[in-house]
């Protein structure tokens, strides 16, 4: 009877393993973006007011009720620049008169305000209809273990970069993004690997600032540049900072 007892408790424990594998979460691209979105700060990001300052510029954003504009403030002794871009489009007015640009140049700016709002607020971007994402595989960074999540765009609704490429190291534990990297076709083309330091959160929302590098040759895969980055073959261009982050919750009734 020993013996049968025995027996069937072995069984019971290895078939409560076998359905503990079986209903174990299997990670996705998608539900990996969507923890790293609520750690930096998730439904925080939905309806804000935003300000900071980025290479001597002032920018301001507002999400509210999935509408949202998105500014660029110049100051100087001669001019002021003062450009918006909402969900209707853009507007650029100097000295506080309305100015008639190219599409060409509504396109430039559009992209440039566009993008300097997006590595700001990531990983929060990561879910937008026009991002398609996939686990790549994981890879161990300064002895931490990080997903490698893909990320491409579609044509319709993914900007005049559609065809840039992302790759977003996002750590398996804490589901923060530490290090990303972008290949990019304007002006020529390149490739950046960001590590991100001087992390801080502002009213529940995490920021923070990155060192910008890049590799010697253009044919490396985005997947391989933190290989690079490990034995120092990558080389540092330049700091991407912020700072007078200011963060301000809407109350909506």
């Amino acid at each position: 009877m020993r013996i049968i007892f025995f027996f069937g408790m072995c069984f019971f424990i290895f078939s409560c393993k076998e359905e503990a594998k079986k209903t174990e979460t299997i990670e996705t691209a998608e539900t990996i973006v969507n923890k790293a979105i609520e750690n930096a700060g998730g439904s925080l990001f939905e309806n804000t007011e935003m300000s900071f300052v980025f290479r001597d510029i002032l920018y301001k954003s507002k999400q509210e009720n999935g509408a949202y504009s998105l500014e660029r403030i110049i100051k100087n002794s001669e001019v002021n620049i003062h450009d918006v871009l909402t969900n209707n489009g853009f507007v650029r007015k100097m000295n506080d008169r309305v100015v008639k640009l190219p599409d060409s140049m509504i396109a430039k700016y559009s992209n440039s305000i566009n993008s300097v709002h997006y590595f700001l607020r990531l990983p929060y971007g990561l879910n937008a209809e026009a991002v398609q994402k996939k686990l790549v595989g994981e890879d161990t960074i300064n002895g931490e273990v990080y997903y490698e999540i893909e990320v491409h765009f579609i044509k319709d609704g993914g900007g005049t970069d559609f065809n840039d490429v992302f790759m977003y190291w996002i750590h398996k534990e804490n589901y923060t993004v530490d290090f990303l990297a972008y290949s990019y076709e304007t002006n020529g083309g390149g490739i950046r690997f960001r590590e991100a330091y001087n992390v801080r959160v502002v009213n529940g929302i995490r920021f923070a600032d990155y060192y910008n590098y890049k590799p010697n040759l253009l044919s490396v895969k985005l997947k391989n540049l933190d290989s690079l980055f490990q034995n120092n073959e990558l080389i540092k261009v330049s700091k991407i900072e912020t700072s007078t982050i200011s963060v301000t919750p809407l109350n909506l009734q």
